[in-house]
């Protein structure tokens, strides 16, 4: 392999979750899901989101957990009011437990301050004719994290295992420039409908996917599973516009990149690619 191509094999390594962080992560999630269920009737809970789906680039953050709420427990009536009030209440069980507990309009968080497996989102849910209902804000909306989870773990096996570790770097890039494109998830969506097999060298993989998602980061990307809002059904006009921008200045930098490759400049290449993902990517 060439210097280049060991720097991505270091890369690859890099985002990795670890052992170590596998075991917090998995303590730290079992009590979390332990406690709610002592608390309230609930028919399931599990692991879903990015980490479910490894595709979650380190550091681990934002592990995240369905809890299904019994459609005739003593919190059915939940299913009566908003999603906020739903999270509300589902964080009011959770801070009897954790002091750091914070919500959203979807999500209670239970943060762990300076440790690597940092918080874990926790989405009250109920079971739909179709999957799940989950908050969204006022609101409850359909969703079903089993299609994606499906549909990730077929694509990486068409690509012969590569699909995953390329949407590591990819949400790597994303988050060393500080996460202009959010949802993250929207990352993977594209690259579901832009990535083909077979696939090349990564450092090939990655500008294909950048040149692509520029051309594409305007249009709407509805929900895998066919449920729910798009994925980036919030993003303004004006928020695409700025996600496309990012995604040109970083073509721009992976072409210059691969330019110093062909040209025999292996060590600049990686010098260069490490100007999108940083230190994660080890020097010759």
């Amino acid at each position: 392999m060439s210097v280049v191509d060991d720097a991505f094999a270091g890369l690859k390594s890099r985002l990795e979750i670890t052992a170590t962080e596998q075991s917090i992560a998995q303590s730290r999630h079992k009590l979390i899901r332990d406690h709610v269920r002592a608390s309230w009737e609930v028919s399931d809970d599990f692991l879903t989101g990015s980490y479910d789906r490894h595709t979650k680039t380190k550091k681990l953050k934002d592990v995240d957990i369905f809890v299904v709420i019994k459609a005739d427990g003593a919190q059915a009536s939940l299913r009566q009011g908003t999603g906020k009030a739903a999270v509300n209440a589902l964080a009011d069980v959770l801070r009897t437990k954790w002091p750091d507990v914070s919500t959203d309009d979807t999500v209670a968080t239970v943060s762990y301050a300076g440790e690597d497996v940092a918080s874990y989102e926790i989405a009250p849910a109920f079971e739909a004719s179709v999957g799940y209902v989950i908050p969204n804000g006022t609101q409850w909306m359909a969703t079903d994290p089993g299609v994606h989870a499906t549909l990730v773990t077929a694509k990486n096996k068409e690509c012969g295992g590569k699909f995953v570790p390329l949407i590591k770097m990819i949400k790597g890039i994303n988050r060393q420039a500080g996460e202009p494109i959010q949802p993250s998830f929207l990352l993977e969506v594209m690259a579901l409908a832009l990535v083909d097999a077979p696939l090349g060298r990564y450092q090939d993989e990655v500008r294909f996917f950048l040149a692509s998602a520029a051309d594409q980061i305007l249009d709407d990307w509805p929900d895998p599973a066919g449920l729910g809002n798009g994925v980036n059904a919030s993003s303004t006009s004006w928020d695409r516009s700025q996600q496309q921008a990012a995604l040109k200045s970083w073509l721009a930098t992976a072409e210059w990149a691969i330019d110093l490759e062909n040209d025999g400049k292996d060590r600049a290449a990686v010098e260069k690619w490490r100007e999108l993902f940083g230190d994660r990517m080890p020097r010759p």
